[in-house]
C-alpha cells in the first residue's frame, strides 16, 4: 500500500470532536478544544472605530470579553437576534497568551466526533474566502459541515488591536 492511499487528503489530524452550529441555513463546527463555553445572547457595549462585524464587548462574570458576529465576518447578510441566537465563547492564542472572544452564531447544534475519513480538503473552486479559514468538509450523514479555523478568521489588524486590550489572558 503506498503512503497516503488510505487517507489521500492527509486530513486525518483533524478528525475530533467538533462544536456544530449554523449560520443562514449552513452547518459549521469548530474544535471543541478551542471553545470555552456557550452563552445566550445578552447585552453587547459598542466599541466604537472597529469593523462593521465586531459587535463590541460584554462583561462576562466580571472579564470583558470581545464579541464579533460571525455572519458579518464572512459577509453574509445581517440578521435580527432571535432566542435561539447564541455567543459561543473561544479560546484562541495571540503570541504567548491566551485570549477570549465571543462570535455570535444563529443557533447552536450539536458536538460531534468527526472521523478523519469523513473529512475532505476545502473546494478549489476559486471560492472567495480568507486563506486557512476552512480546516476542512466534513460529511456528515447526507450533510457537508465546513470546519473552521477560529484562530485565522479572527485574524485581523483591526481585531489584533481590540483582542490585545482583552486584560483576562493571564487566567489560568
Amino acid at each position: 500500500m503506498r503512503q497516503n492511499e488510505k487517507n489521500p487528503s492527509g486530513l486525518s489530524e483533524l478528525e475530533g470532536k467538533y462544536l456544530t452550529f449554523t449560520l443562514a441555513d449552513e452547518d459549521y463546527g469548530l474544535e471543541i478544544m478551542k471553545v470555552r463555553e456557550i452563552i445566550g445572547l445578552m447585552e453587547i457595549t459598542a466599541v466604537p472605530q472597529t469593523p462593521p462585524y465586531v459587535k463590541g464587548v460584554i462583561n462576562l462574570r466580571g472579564k470583558v470579553i470581545p464579541v464579533l458576529d460571525l455572519r458579518l465576518r464572512f459577509g453574509m447578510p445581517e440578521r435580527a437576534y432571535d432566542e435561539r441566537t447564541c455567543i459561543i465563547v473561544v479560546e484562541i492564542r495571540e503570541g504567548d497568551e491566551k485570549v477570549h472572544v465571543g462570535v455570535v452564531v444563529d443557533t447552536v447544534s450539536e458536538v460531534l466526533n468527526i472521523a478523519g475519513e469523513d473529512i475532505e480538503p476545502p473546494p478549489g473552486l476559486g471560492m472567495h474566502v480568507m486563506a486557512g479559514a476552512i480546516l476542512g468538509m466534513a460529511k456528515v450523514k447526507d450533510r457537508v459541515k465546513i470546519l473552521l479555523n477560529i484562530e485565522e478568521i479572527l485574524k485581523d489588524e483591526g481585531w489584533n488591536l481590540l483582542a490585545e486590550a482583552e486584560p483576562a489572558a493571564a487566567e489560568a
